[in-house]
């Protein structure tokens, strides 16, 4: 399905009635696309509606080379959400699609009703690594995913893994278009710094992180929750990068449990 010209998933109910559960959206990591929220999908489009798009230059949307900027994923996912006629909605993003989620709510925050950042941290990139980030999108567009791939699995998901849950990140990350990628590395290495504007949110926040997490520590988390005003940190043990897909029922089980919540 396309609106505005990202693919996406729109699972579950889609009346606007006020008395519904608020929808659930959804966005996912670099270099990912919307099949990362399988498990989510699965579980919550059962009770509320659930929209998962791709974003611009990965899995079924358009590639876009260049620079994208984190600006520019939340712009899209603005306009989606218009086409969809979703006015108010709790967005959840993970890694690089917290960092989005975090720029939707710098630029509307009024549409968003609460917040789940996941494995994700709020600084602004450093010298060294906005290098390092350069450097792969370079990497990337010469050689390909498939080396990156390879490199990046087991930080992506632990080493005890499930292999058929190692096997899809490994395909998500190898069907990535290189120039979508690389884009993406162009903008996020010229992100902002979220930090003053998490001490801002006013919506319900639940922080989540992989007790194994190389790229976004357990203490990454702790920050971030100590910085939001109304936050809740869940820690899921045995996963890494990656708890919705390594730990599903566990991960599931703490965003069941924030939703209704505010339910």
């Amino acid at each position: 399905m396309t609106a505005t010209f990202l693919a996406y998933e729109d699972k579950g109910k889609a009346d606007s009635s006020p008395s519904l559960p608020l929808p659930l959206v959804l966005i996912h990591g670099h270099p990912f696309d919307r099949t990362m929220w399988h498990p989510q999908i699965t579980a919550f489009a059962t009770s509320r509606r659930v929209i998962a798009p791709d974003l611009r230059g990965y899995g079924e949307s358009p590639v876009v080379p260049g620079i994208t900027p984190l600006s520019t994923f939340a712009e899209d996912i603005a306009t989606l959400l218009d086409d969809l006629g979703v006015t108010d909605f709790a967005l959840a993003g993970l890694s690089m699609g917290g960092q989005i989620a975090m720029e939707c709510y710098r630029q509307f925050p009024h549409r968003v009703r609460a917040l789940i950042l996941a494995d994700t941290f709020p600084a602004a990139e450093t010298p060294e690594g906005k290098r390092t980030r350069n450097t792969m999108a370079d990497r990337l567009l010469h050689e390909g995913m498939t080396g990156y791939a390879d490199e990046v699995l087991y930080k992506m998901v632990a080493p005890y893994a499930n292999a058929e849950v190692a096997a899809h990140v490994h395909r998500m990350m190898t069907a990535t278009d290189p120039e979508g990628a690389a884009a993406a590395l162009r903008g996020r290495a010229e992100r902002p710094d979220y930090r003053d504007l998490l001490i801002t949110v006013t919506v319900p926040t639940l922080v989540i992180v992989g007790a194994d997490d190389e790229y976004t520590p357990v203490t990454d988390a702790e920050a971030m929750h100590a910085a939001l005003p109304d936050s809740t940190l869940q820690v899921i043990p045995d996963a890494a990068h990656l708890p919705n897909l390594e730990r599903p029922a566990e991960f599931n089980k703490a965003l069941a449990d924030f939703l209704s919540s505010l339910d």
